[in-house]
């Protein structure tokens, strides 16, 4: 999975790993680490079209509850079905085994402008 370095990041805290005409994507691990514990993960249904900015799967943890949004428009291709029974990957890997779901993009919805670089979403929403 990606070298968190190496791909883009939501003004969400969600990360973006592009393969093509297909995304990954998953919440960074500063987003985990502001969460806590995280215990229960509802991901999309495989098959959803969904669109630019829209809240598409939740995160719960002992802390909060965490709306998580599409970085991209496109359909819901895959999903992590692992974090069912273990939402805790999110926590301990969220740039590898915890990533939650993958989306089919198109040439006219690939615009990734709006998404940040590591260095840019550092230094705006970490530090």
């Amino acid at each position: 999975m990606p070298e968190p370095k190496a791909i883009k990041y939501a003004k969400t805290h969600e990360w973006v790993a592009d393969e093509g005409d297909l995304i990954t994507v998953g919440i960074s691990d500063h987003a985990q680490e502001l969460l806590g514990d995280i215990v229960y993960v509802e991901l999309p249904e495989i098959g959803r079209s969904v669109e630019l900015n829209e809240s598409i799967a939740v995160i719960e943890s002992v802390k909060a509850a965490s709306d998580i949004y599409a970085p991209l428009a496109g359909t819901v291709e895959a999903v992590n079905e692992a974090l069912e029974s273990e939402p805790t990957l999110v926590n301990s890997e969220p740039y590898e085994a915890g990533w939650l779901f993958k989306i089919r993009i198109s040439a006219d919805t690939a615009d990734t402008n709006h998404l940040l670089d590591f260095e840019t979403y550092q230094k705006d929403y970490i530090e």
